[in-house]
């Protein structure tokens, strides 16, 4: 692969990476997607086993890469992602690779014909700027192709969010599409998401159904000794970008869904003094978001920066030490949330100190927004200028920020608080324009997720279902809410949260807002959303930046005329709503460095990673299902809480769950939730309630403990059923999605764009 570097730092990474990879991967030549013809891959049977440069010369060892892949299709709460050779792609020694995906994409054909026989098959592929994304755009719309499946793309194969790729699928009635991307994860990962008719990601057993698909075919290699994959050539008719591009990209039929919701009313912003600025984080954002804007005759109000498509995202995040600060290539990732420590034990937000802002915004008065997406542009993170003077009712309140220098700070706002503001801000809109009365409200969030929007609920008489992480979960509820509204439209809609309560939400209920603390959210339409054959939907099935960048703009534009700042607001939200669990925290632990170039270091690095965090998720998980099947009380697990944690209070506690993904602590005055990544080998420690330090000390102690089992631990908890804990508790899960669950079955229609 011939890459040019745009900095030093990127120059870094491509020489680390190169110099890490074999010369047997570097004169690998499998598949030559520059050949625009037809083509034919041959899987053999060597390539099953590992290399060897005597025995096995052509060995891929796909068998060992398939295992992985597998494992992560049952847990991945956002597509099956991991890091990749970025300048050789077809090494299957990483976890993402071009023979992967090529297999990947083969199963996923072969499912959909073996359901849809004899019917025309229509899915859409679109993808960010991460690096080789163009390859496997390119080989999974070939692929597609030979298997007689069409494929939308947008002209010239160009960027599109996410969110966009799922509203698509779902408007134009879709089997289904895949987008690649890894979200905000470092710049060496990426993963293709896979999404549905309904345009909502896998749920694990949608993924298993191609993976199993997979398995058949390594076992007729196994038995014959290879499989031919065909590669239609680039311009197969099948390939079809005119619908795409006949639609602007779907562009049209979004803004009207806005319309219908967030943007019904844009009045004060087109009045606004103040521009709003966009960071795009060098994705996918501009190219999308600006037509959008432009649509909606509000893009006057705003300014961008990193507008440029960069698969190394304009050195965001990215630096030439660690955190212990030993000079080496590190990657944070682009969460502009993440938090880290300097080797002095200073807290600080690598991301955005690295975007320079206190260059940056220097010309810019007090009150300016800055609205930060993410590079397949489905989370927001929402800023703003302040004075250093207010720093004291900051941290008297929590509100993190950076100093920038001349008397400002930089307000940095957490997903809890600023979508509680938007929340509130959207409830008012409601209000104001006397629709709030038309249905009963609620919201969908994830247990992780804060307290605060549980109390502002309760303030509010809007109901709330709490969810396991993961937006597909959001959206797995929103279709148990349509089939009733759908089958019994004048009764009660009643669905069940991963707590195990049965949430009545009345009769013709809409969706307020669904979301998650890791800056996510979508808001319900007011009308249902109708595909262009008439399925219905109360919201979107993907969190979309777009939409909370439009009601985030209402807000500011709101907040200006009464010369507010977003803090004095969320204070008011606070004092107006009966909200006292104020405070939100989350640890993440990370068990290794994903930026390793060497991958046989990242791999065994990363599987005694994954060892530490199951071992952390065991203790406390076991806990949780000991009390659900009766062998402990919730009295013995505190006791055996109290003994491993001595500098922790457990008095509080009420009560301990297992919540699809993680174990959840509810006591008298906060919760704490400890939770396996579903992605990676890390822990995640969350916590929301009335202190600041007190949340924070239970989600450092207990998101840092090594897991290891105390005696009395030991005790109440026998080895058998800590063993297979894991596996009581994917069954839990498993019946918590399919209880009531939307199993219509989709119907190819007869397109008509």
């Amino acid at each position: 692969m011939n890459m040019q570097a745009s900095c030093e730092l990127e120059e870094e990474l491509f020489k680390s990476v190169f110099d890490k990879t074999p010369d047997y991967i570097k004169n690998n030549k499998l598949m030559d997607f520059s050949n625009k013809g037809e083509f034919t891959f041959t899987l053999k049977k060597e390539h099953l086993y590992p290399y060897d440069a005597k025995t096995n010369p052509e060995g891929l060892n796909l068998l060992d890469w398939f295992a992985n892949y597998a494992k992560e299709a049952k847990v991945s709460t956002a597509g099956i992602r991991g890091p990749q050779n970025i300048l050789f792609p077809q090494d299957t020694r990483f976890p993402i690779n071009l023979v992967g995906i090529v297999l990947a994409t083969l199963a996923k054909a072969l499912v959909l014909k073996d359901k849809y026989e004899s019917k025309e098959i229509i899915k859409l592929v679109g993808s960010e700027v991460r690096y080789n994304s163009l390859l496997y755009l390119d080989a999974i719309a070939r692929i597609q192709a030979a298997q007689g499946i069409k494929t939308l793309t947008s002209k010239e194969r160009k960027t599109i969010p996410i969110w966009l790729a799922s509203f698509l699928a779902f408007k134009l009635d879709l089997v289904g599409g895949e987008y690649i991307t890894s979200s905000h994860g470092i710049s060496v990962k990426t993963a293709t998401k896979d999404l549905n008719s309904q345009g909502s990601q896998f749920l694990p057993e949608e993924s298993m159904e191609f993976v199993n698909k997979i398995q058949e075919i390594f076992d007729k290699v196994e038995k014959d000794g290879s499989y031919e994959i065909k590669i239609s050539a680039e311009d197969n008719p099948l390939i079809d970008e005119s619908v795409m591009t006949k639609l602007e990209d779907g562009i049209n039929l979004y803004v009207d869904y806005l319309k219908n919701g967030v943007a019904e009313n844009l009045t004060k912003l087109k009045s606004m003094k103040n521009k709003i600025v966009i960071e795009c984080v060098g994705g996918c954002a501009y190219r999308t978001l600006s037509r959008v804007l432009t649509k909606l005759g509000v893009e006057e109000h705003y300014v961008w920066d990193n507008t440029d498509e960069d698969p190394f995202y304009h050195s965001i995040g990215k630096y030439d030490t660690d955190p212990k600060g030993n000079k080496v290539f590190y990657d944070y990732s682009v969460d502009a949330t993440v938090v880290a420590k300097r080797p002095n034990g200073e807290k600080f937000f690598p991301v955005i100190e690295s975007i320079g802002y206190d260059v940056l915004l220097r010309e810019y008065p007090l009150g300016t927004a800055v609205l930060i997406t993410d590079p397949d542009h489905d989370r927001l993170t929402v800023c703003e200028l302040e004075s250093e003077g207010n720093i004291p009712m900051l941290e008297e309140n929590g509100i993190s920020y950076v100093k920038l220098g001349l008397g400002r700070v930089l307000t940095v706002f957490t997903a809890n608080q600023a979508f509680l503001m938007l929340t509130d801000y959207r409830a008012r809109q409601l209000k104001h324009t006397r629709k709030w009365n038309n249905h009963p409200r609620f919201i969908i969030k994830t247990t992780a997720s804060a307290l605060s929007w549980d109390e502002w609920a309760k303030n509010n008489n809007v109901k709330v279902v709490n969810v396991p992480v993961g937006f597909k979960e959001i959206a797995n509820i929103m279709k148990k809410v349509e089939l009733q509204i759908k089958t019994n439209p004048d009764k009660p809609v009643k669905v069940d949260d991963v707590f195990g309560n049965t949430i009545d939400l009345g009769v013709q209920p809409r969706l307020l807002f669904g979301g998650e603390e890791s800056g996510g959210m979508i808001m319900g339409a007011e009308d249902m959303v109708k595909s262009l054959t008439g399925r219905e939907a109360i919201a979107m099935r993907e969190k979309s930046a777009t939409e909370a960048i439009i009601v985030a703009s209402s807000l500011l534009a709101q907040l200006e005329e009464e010369n507010k700042t977003l803090s004095e607001y969320l204070l008011e939200v606070f004092n107006s709503n009966n909200v006292t669990s104020t405070f939100d925290t989350r640890e993440d632990i990370a068990y290794y460095n994903e930026s390793e170039p060497d991958i046989e270091k990242l791999k065994a690095a990363k599987a005694e990673g994954e060892k530490q965090r199951t071992e952390n998720d065991l203790f406390f998980l076991s806990l949780a299902i000991g009390i659900k099947e009766g062998v402990i009380t919730l009295d013995n697990a505190k006791e055996v809480l109290n003994d491993a944690f001595p500098e922790l209070d457990f008095s509080g506690v009420e009560d301990i769950k297992f919540v699809g993904d993680g174990t959840y602590l509810k006591f008298n005055d906060k919760y704490i939730e400890i939770r396996p990544s579903g992605t990676d080998a890390k822990t995640k420690a969350y916590g929301g309630g009335k202190s600041a330090e007190d949340i924070g000390k239970f989600t450092d102690v207990l998101g840092h403990y090594s897991g290891k089992r105390t005696e009395l631990h030991k005790k109440y908890i026998t080895d058998e059923f800590y063993n297979k804990s894991k596996e009581v508790a994917m069954t839990e899960y498993l019946k918590f999605v399919d209880k009531d669950a939307n199993n219509e079955v989709f119907v190819i229609p007869e397109y008509k764009f």
